[in-house]
């Protein structure tokens, strides 16, 4: 069996995936609230008011950590970024789920709540993965 190892991204690579986050969830931000505005989605209903806040606080925990990782690139910041945008991606997902602000055929509701469940196992996936690096780190640490 061969081993491939890889090398870490560059701190300027890293830095160039945090500027990157922070354009594409600002302008996310500004797609769903200014222009063109989540109501002309056709399959949205008036419900998704009760998902927005929760997507809102995902795009801005995005920007935050992106903005963290641009001051401290690499280190325990990625894994603790990506458990804290993972943990906001949950919830999000979670709420989509409960309220179902969708209005999609019978036939394709499944599929949009399989889709969301789907969403829910990767994100628990990766928070656990997430967590497992940091406490890795931390251990390596003593």
């Amino acid at each position: 069996m061969t081993v491939v190892r890889t090398r870490p991204p560059s701190t300027a690579g890293r830095r160039a995936n945090a500027v990157a986050a922070v354009v594409a969830d600002g302008v996310l931000l500004l797609v769903v609230h200014v222009w063109p505005g989540w109501e002309v989605v056709p399959f949205l209903t008036g419900e998704t008011t009760r998902v927005l806040p929760f997507v809102d606080a995902a795009l801005v925990a995005g920007i935050a950590v992106a903005l963290l990782q641009l001051v401290r690139p690499g280190g325990a910041s990625v894994p603790a970024g990506t458990l804290v945008t993972t943990a906001f991606g949950l919830a999000a997902t979670v709420r989509g789920l409960q309220v179902f602000p969708f209005d999609v055929g019978p036939g394709w509701e499944v599929v949009v709540r399989v889709v969301l469940w789907l969403g829910i196992a990767g994100g628990v996936v990766g928070a656990l993965v997430a967590l497992l690096a940091l406490l890795r780190l931390r251990g390596a640490r003593r």
